[in-house]
């Protein structure tokens, strides 16, 4: 065995233990904890805490909550490593309903792209959510456990201190602004949309009505006791509630006719009243019973009053949420059925089918029991294209109701602005199928009428955006302008014009080789001041031209031609009253003066006196001696 020399032995031992420390520090570094960031979510906008010191596994998790409750200790644990704040409330909103989607909203990517290191393996991304945290780990490394959770608790509880720049006082209206906000569009209430008044309306006109016919009815056989000739006489149960306070102990009623009048809507029912009076047969009550019946009468009188100012707000509602519905079929049947399905977009899902049964239920279930014949319609029934069609066409005039029903609600549904035009159209439609099943007359096609009501619409519209357009021009010049009132032109004055004539030329037009007399007539005419200057000096100069070429170039051939325009010139020269034709300064007719009518005579046929030269001029051209 060979022998190791001490020497050799120091070698080998420190050789080994620098081997085992090697290892030990590679371990070490192996093994060094990540860098941990926090990503806490604030109505303010969105923080990265970085976690400093943390230990989770010496302490319990109540140990820990207490831990944190100490601002000086949470200061410690974590520090504020990024912030950034939301534009405005409802990029706020954007932001939270994106996040309770699970949703990674790209300014939120960014911001954490900006703020963490490049490498990946170096840190870990702490959230609170795990389906936000689903969606940022393919691009971040996500941790989301207890210890997480109990950091992120400590940062909201302590936020306002460990975000300088951010004020407490505006935190807490940033909190409770989203908060608002955020529950409003979780609980989908839409303004525009307001279906529950229109069910609790529609409820409460239904039981003031039974209320009201009771009531009504009290009042008659408390008063008939002492009046029962009234009963017979007024048949409106309001009338007659209203005539009772009028009249009241007939024996003390001093003949005010007019009240009566007033009370009961008819003269002659007034008359008929007070030729009762007198022969009477009914039995003697006393102040005090009359008081009573008079109190109760008036609480009628103030129910009738409260139904018909519901029926009017019932009315405007439904021009609001479903005005289509309501012109094909009324407000109050429209109210049913969307209180029947619970809301318009209910209404709207239904088929044609439930719509035409809706509130027959119970029918229904009995028929499909016994096996017997179905209902044809529900609350349709009380429509009045049911009532007026035939008993052999019931049924098929509530199936195509239904049908309309069905799209009404859907366009009132779905519809960004609210018109009737849709259901004014459904309705001719309506009453063209009952024409067609009595008469026989062929209706129009569904296509045809769509179109018709789509091009409606689209000219409302149109109105629409240029009376808004006007409106908006009128507040910016600080201008009231009334509805559909139109605004004047401002009209410039005639100096104004002319001298503007005077002083800018007349842009220079490029020679044309072809005369037509077509062209002539569609040049506009000058204004009416310059018009018979501008006119006179194009004739002069026009006519001394011609004269001169036929003259000089076509000699005597054309000696009949220039006789021809010199005549033509005279005849202008007179026309105008000017007798100075030649241009020497001599009259050459001392009888030329016309009135204005020969003038406007003349402007007339000044084409019409060209013809014959611009033809000629052109056959020129034509023929190569021009």
């Amino acid at each position: 065995m060979a022998q190791v020399s001490p020497r050799q032995d120091r070698r080998r031992s420190s050789s080994l233990n620098g081997d085992k420390h090697r290892g030990e520090s590679s371990d070490e570094a192996s093994e060094a904890p990540m860098t941990t960031y926090l990503l806490y979510e604030s109505a303010a906008g969105y923080a990265l805490f970085l976690k400093k010191e943390f230990e989770e596994t010496a302490e319990t998790e109540e140990e820990v909550q207490n831990s944190l409750l100490d601002p000086k200790k949470v200061s410690k644990i974590v520090s504020l490593h990024a912030w950034t704040q939301f534009r405005d409330a409802e990029d706020a909103l954007n932001q939270a309903n994106s996040i309770s989607a699970g949703i990674a909203t790209e300014e939120l990517v960014n911001f954490l792209e900006m703020n963490l290191p490049k490498k990946k393996k170096t840190y870990q991304l702490g959230v609170y959510d795990p389906e936000l945290g689903k969606a940022l780990a393919e691009q971040f490394p996500i941790a989301h456990g207890q210890s997480v959770k109990e950091l992120l608790r400590g940062c909201r509880l302590h936020f306002n201190r460990l975000v300088k720049d951010l004020n407490e006082g505006d935190l807490d209206k940033a909190r409770l602004g989203l908060g608002h906000a955020f529950s409003r569009a979780r609980m989908q209430l839409d303004p525009n949309r307001q279906d529950k008044p229109i069910m609790n309306t529609i409820a409460l006109l239904d039981n003031l009505d039974k209320n009201i016919n009771t009531f009504a009815m009290r009042v008659r056989e408390w008063y008939a006791w002492h009046f029962p000739e009234l009963t017979k006489i007024v048949t409106d149960n309001i009338a007659y509630a209203k005539v009772s306070r009028v009249v009241r102990v007939r024996d003390n009623f001093e003949g005010d006719k007019e009240a009566l009048t007033e009370a009961c809507g008819s003269e002659d029912v007034a008359d008929e009243i007070l030729k009762a009076l007198k022969m009477s047969m009914g039995q003697d009550i006393v102040e005090m019973d009359m008081k009573n019946i008079d109190h109760f009468a008036s609480e009628v009188i103030k129910l009738a009053d409260m139904r018909k100012t519901l029926h009017e707000y019932l009315k405007a509602k439904m021009d609001l949420v479903a005005p289509n519905l309501a012109a094909l079929i009324g407000e109050i049947i429209g109210a049913r059925l969307i209180s029947h399905a619970g809301s318009l977009t209910n209404l709207a899902k239904y088929p044609a089918s439930t719509v035409q049964i809706l509130g027959a239920e119970k029918a229904l279930f009995r028929a499909i029991k016994t096996k017997g014949n179905t209902p044809k319609y529900g609350l349709i029934f009380h429509s009045t294209f049911i009532g007026r069609a035939q008993q052999k066409n019931k049924g098929r005039i509530s199936r195509y109701l239904a049908n309309k029903c069905s799209l009404a609600s859907r366009i009132d549904c779905f519809s960004d602005e609210a018109t009737t035009v849709f259901g004014e159209k459904l309705k001719d439609q309506v009453e063209e199928r009952l024409t067609f099943l009595s008469e026989g007359t062929t209706p129009r096609k569904n296509l045809e009428v769509m179109q018709e009501a789509i091009k409606e619409v689209t000219k409302l519209r149109k109105k629409r955006a240029k009376k808004a357009k006007a409106a908006a021009e009128a507040a910016a010049g600080g201008e009231e302008v009334e509805e559909g009132a139109v605004k004047p032109k401002k009209k410039r004055p005639a100096a104004e014009v002319q001298a503007e004539a005077e002083e800018t030329p007349a842009p220079k037009k490029k020679k044309s080789h072809s005369c037509n007399l077509h062209n002539v007539r569609k040049l506009p005419w000058p204004e009416p001041v310059l018009w018979r200057k501008r006119a006179v000096e194009a004739e002069e100069e026009l006519t001394r031209l011609i004269l001169c070429f036929c003259q000089e170039v076509l000699g005597l051939v054309w000696t009949g031609f220039a006789s021809r325009v010199h005549g033509f010139l005279v005849s202008r020269a007179c026309a105008r009253g000017d007798t100075d034709v030649d241009g020497d300064g001599e009259d050459a007719d001392d009888e030329g003066d016309h009135d204005d009518d020969d003038n406007d005579r003349c402007k007339e046929g000044h084409a019409a006196h060209l013809q014959p030269m611009i033809d000629l001029l052109c056959s020129f051209s034509y023929s190569g001696i021009l």
